[in-house]
């Protein structure tokens, strides 16, 4: 969705809708992670609380992941990938390169979107980044905390 305007007309920027499903299915996850905890659950159902659990970095909460396929589509950034990384266009997606954690993602995505004159809103640049992180950097949800030399 892009905002336009006629020449005299007032500029409106649509609204997005929040769905409510983000904060129940975190409730959730933290209800079956407690149960896990206190043996409620047995062993299968425990593990898939540990799968719904494993939520995807902050950065990426709460993002629609239908659009970002979608723009991702629309937009065909595969095809401009693919132009200019050769092969399938996927050597662009070096989880350990310089693109090492969820900001510098966002922030990629964002140069792409002002250097092709996309104009996406947050959103949309969020539900695209959220869309890479699933398949192709899965950043931990956590930071990895970082190994000391001067520790040995």
């Amino acid at each position: 969705m892009r905002a336009t305007q006629a020449p005299g007309e007032t500029m409106q920027i649509p609204q997005r809708q929040r769905w409510p499903g983000t904060a129940l299915a975190a409730l959730a996850a933290l209800a079956a992670l407690a149960a896990a905890a206190s043996g409620l659950l047995t062993a299968p159902r425990a593990a898939a609380a540990e799968a719904v659990a494993a939520a995807p970095p902050a950065e990426f909460r709460g993002a629609d992941l239908t659009l970002g396929e979608q723009l991702l589509r629309e937009h065909r950034c595969a095809e401009c990938h693919t132009r200019l990384f050769g092969g399938d266009g996927s050597a662009i997606y070096r989880p350990k390169g310089r693109i090492s954690r969820p900001a510098a993602l966002l922030s990629m995505v964002e140069v792409c979107s002002v250097e092709l004159g996309l104009q996406l809103f947050p959103e949309d640049i969020q539900a695209i980044a959220a869309v890479l992180q699933r398949d192709h950097y899965r950043f931990p949800s956590t930071p990895q905390p970082r190994a000391r030399d001067d520790l040995q």
